[in-house]
């Protein structure tokens, strides 16, 4: 069973890939606009268990609200089976 989890509840420093998103419309057109598309891979750098967090994705820093980042499913790095990372 692969480890899926909301992007919000990776700690700092922990890489993971975008599994899925979730949410309206809107929403989903702006997370993939800021770069969280299925297979991207991404840094947690900042989490404090509380407010906005910042993630490494496609070489940006990129600030979300916790609301925000529960919407992006992933999948923590190790957990791949294998996969080669693309860059």
């Amino acid at each position: 069973m692969n480890d899926v989890v909301p992007l919000s509840t990776l700690a700092p420093h922990e890489k993971a890939s975008v599994r899925s998103l979730s949410g309206g419309r809107n929403l989903i057109s702006r997370l993939a606009a800021l770069g969280f598309t299925p297979g991207a891979f991404l840094t947690m750098v900042q989490n404090f268990g509380r407010g906005p967090l910042i993630v490494m994705v496609r070489d940006s820093r990129i600030a979300l609200g916790r609301g925000e980042a529960g919407k992006v499913m992933v999948e923590r790095e190790g957990n791949h089976h294998g996969r080669e990372q693309a860059k």
